[in-house]
């Protein structure tokens, strides 16, 4: 999934999540506030994690979280996750995020990367085992 470049969406992925930022998710300035993407980043996450999962899933950790670059309202981002370790009950999912910016030129910038933990949960909300991975 790592785009070397870092100026185009990754070849062959498909996002998990596409989402623009409006005037409400920014500052006064226009720069989208870190919780704002943070929440995208956490929602982006959770889409492999509980399709591996079957079922409801929580986050437990946000082992990385990195801003490389401003998001501004306007930019079209897309958020793609992959599934990088399974354990028992928890799977740790990596996501980036890109930005078309100035559609018009097509500039597209990654803005931010992170690594956030899951663990998949019962109907009362305790850990629960995965399920074996379907042939």
């Amino acid at each position: 999934m790592t785009d070397q470049s870092n100026n185009t969406l990754p070849v062959g992925a498909m996002p998990q999540l596409r989402v623009m930022p409006m005037p409400a998710d920014a500052n006064a300035h226009g720069d989208v506030f870190g919780g704002w993407i943070m929440a995208q980043v956490d929602i982006a996450g959770s889409i492999p994690a509980s399709r591996r999962a079957n079922g409801r899933v929580a986050t437990i950790a946000v082992n990385s979280f990195l801003f490389k670059q401003p998001v501004f309202v306007g930019d079209l981002l897309s958020l793609y996750a992959n599934i990088v370790k399974v354990g028992n009950t928890s799977i740790t999912v990596n996501v980036e995020v890109y930005a078309e910016r100035n559609r018009l030129q097509a500039e597209t910038v990654k803005v931010t990367e992170a690594t956030l933990t899951y663990v998949a949960t019962d109907d009362q909300r305790k850990p629960r085992q995965l399920p074996p991975v379907s042939p």
